[in-house]
């Protein structure tokens, strides 16, 4: 198990746009695999490789239904509206109420280089939007309508 720091709000990675993978070797492998032992060891529901200072579209989530990794992911369709907190690893103090869509559709490349197409609704949506914006160079809390610092939450 490989552990990698998690990039904090401010650091410049997390406001550059990924370039995308064009072979899937070894590296990526032992990137997306790094990456999931992070989430897991974080409590986090999903992680983007700039979360880790590496500038490839690549994501990783788990929502409680099984790891899910995504190379090139894109949204192709969403559906609905729902507004919920949301948070992230790498803005660790706020929380944030952010409009996302109740459903998406998501088309990506597996491990083995094949196309997969996967559906999420709720929180899977949510996450699937929220990874893919790090992909962009985007944080949840410029979606947010409003930021709560955590240590409001618990008074």
């Amino acid at each position: 198990m490989a552990l990698r720091n998690v990039r904090i709000d401010g650091d410049d990675v997390l406001g550059k746009v990924c370039r995308q993978v064009d072979v899937i070797d070894n590296r990526i492998l032992i990137l997306l695999k790094d990456m999931a032992d992070t989430m897991y060891a974080e409590n986090g529901v999903g992680l983007a490789a700039p979360q880790v200072g590496v500038l490839k579209r690549l994501v990783v989530i788990d929502v409680g239904e099984g790891l899910i990794e995504l190379i090139n992911p894109k949204i192709v369709k969403e559906e609905g509206e729902v507004l919920d907190i949301e948070g992230c690893l790498s803005v660790p103090e706020l929380v944030g109420e952010v409009v996302r869509p109740k459903k998406v559709w998501v088309e990506a490349l597996n491990t083995k280089g094949e196309k997969i197409c996967l559906e999420g609704e709720d929180l899977l949506a949510r996450a699937f939007c929220h990874e893919i914006d790090h992909l962009d160079g985007i944080l949840f809390k410029s979606r947010a309508i409003k930021l709560i610092n955590k240590k409001e939450l618990k008074d």
